[in-house]
């Protein structure tokens, strides 16, 4: 909001740039009076910006998929509880652990093997085997290609969902939906190009660095939605404020930011924030439909979860995806609080809770974006950082696992009832069509018409891409699409 010592002291506009955005621009739904008379139209063009940096791109090959919903699953799914059964494990239930040395987190608390206790069913035309905890996966288990052959690079959470999440362990490299956004742009200018819904809980580990543009343009970055009003927080225009001392403020700062603009005209982050400005502005009258459910009918609201409380927070945000991509959004992430996949303490029991909340709406999506003609061009994607182990965390909780994991997609150009890879008799080790997170990545990315090896930016003296092809050789799964 803006001050008002900024709009009633003449001195006060004696302010350098810096000083007078400072006090005058802290609410981005300023802007939407300055669109609404369109004093902000083409702002970045007459104030010398090259292009809108979310302009449309065209891809590097007919794609299969032109938009992605990415729905993460922070904490690390255990595998050999929801996708990849092991009777192994019934067999050696309370023994040591005969399949040799095993790499863990907490290596004072390992136990002996630890059975899963949930029973298995073959779903859809292929037989492929689902937990009981997924009762409604396994209902569209014809649209599923099913991987149980994941590898990561480490068994910490923070490093592991930054490899999935970016390519590297390191912090502050782009998140893959910036590499989407900058390689494709988006066909709308009234809704960010990448979404992110986070949970009314709280934020995952990591925050935002989950959806940072790391070392790629600002103007790339995650934009944070919520699944309630108001979905975007400083959106709304301050009612108390007159509109000619709105319209005489925008103004100024407007020549304000041509003048800078044309001292600095290669600063990208000033050229972001012009074009953020314009998209605020833009947003405020695109969200509130958006994200509005009063004209989805109760059957939808049901087919999401939206009647039981256990799913409706998850429904929530899984139905505004649908929205959002059925609007022109490119990318859209969903997160959990922190990390209630993370089932060092009985496994059995949290895995029951966290499947109970997420099963259903992702499933409700998954029908939802079929019957509207959207999942043959979306790609939907189900994946925690790593898995767990084959053997008991004290009592009845699991460890971390690098070495083998799963993660299920659908839509978007994938195979239809397909399981890929295999791991080891007790789930540890991915043995057969190993897949690395590199890989997956680069099979996504081409699946949306992206080379990966072509997509890179100039960074730290040389071009680095989302799969840092140079020291992965990073390969298109090809068996994983149709």
């Amino acid at each position: 909001m803006f001050r008002d010592s900024a709009t009633s002291h003449p001195a006060a506009f004696a302010l350098n740039r810096r000083g007078f955005v400072t006090n005058s621009a802290g609410t981005l739904g300023t802007l939407a009076l300055t669109h609404l008379l369109g004093a902000e139209a083409n702002a970045a063009q007459r104030n010398g910006a090259k292009s809108n940096p979310h302009a449309a791109k065209m891809p590097h090959h007919i794609p299969n998929a032109t938009s992605v919903i990415c729905l993460t699953q922070n904490g690390g799914p255990s595998q050999m509880d929801l996708f990849d059964p092991k009777p192994a494990l019934a067999k050696h239930h309370g023994q040591p652990y005969p399949g040799g040395e095993l790499e863990a987190f907490f290596t004072k608390e390992m136990g002996n093997v630890l059975a899963s206790p949930f029973r298995f069913h073959r779903r859809g035309d292929s037989g492929m085997e689902l937990s009981e905890l997924v009762p409604h996966l396994g209902g569209v288990a014809n649209e599923l290609t099913l991987v149980r052959s994941m590898v990561t690079d480490s068994v910490d959470h923070e490093l592991a969902i930054n490899v999935m999440n970016t390519g590297k362990i390191l912090d502050g490299r782009p998140a893959w939906g910036t590499w989407v956004i900058y390689g494709l742009g988006t066909e709308r200018d009234n809704l960010p190009a990448y979404v992110v819904l986070t949970d009314p809980g709280g934020l995952p580990v990591s925050g935002p660095l989950n959806w940072s543009p790391g070392f790629l343009p600002a103007a790339y970055q995650g934009t944070p939605f919520r699944a309630k009003d108001p979905p975007v927080l400083d959106l709304a225009q301050p009612k108390e404020v007159p509109d000619a001392a709105r319209i005489n403020q925008l103004r100024l700062l407007k020549q304000l930011n041509a003048a800078h603009f044309d001292r600095y005209p290669h600063n990208l982050d000033l050229a972001a924030r012009i074009q953020n400005f314009e998209l605020a502005a833009q947003m405020q009258t695109s969200v509130p439909e958006a994200v509005d459910f009063a004209s989805e009918t109760t059957e939808t609201h049901e087919l999401y979860g939206l009647d039981k409380p256990e799913t409706a927070d998850y429904g929530r945000r899984c139905l505004l995806a649908r929205r959002l991509i059925e609007r022109g959004v490119r990318f859209v992430q969903i997160f959990l609080n922190l990390q209630p996949w993370d089932t060092h303490i009985d496994n059995a029991g949290q895995l029951r809770k966290i499947c109970g909340k997420t099963d259903k709406p992702s499933v409700g999506l998954l029908i939802d974006l079929k019957r509207r003609g959207l999942l043959d061009s979306t790609i939907v994607l189900w994946t925690g950082e790593f898995g767990r182990l084959p053997i008991s965390q004290g009592k009845d909780g699991r460890d971390h696992n690098r070495h083998g994991f799963s993660l299920w997609i659908a839509g978007g150009g994938y195979k239809h009832g397909y399981v890929h890879g295999r791991t080891d008799d007790f789930g540890y080790r991915a043995v057969e069509n190993v897949v690395r997170v590199c890989d997956h990545h680069a099979t996504l990315m081409h699946a949306l018409g992206l080379d990966h090896r072509r997509l890179t930016y100039p960074h730290a003296g040389r071009n680095e891409g989302l799969t840092d092809v140079d020291v992965n050789n990073a390969k298109v799964i090809h068996e994983l699409l149709g």
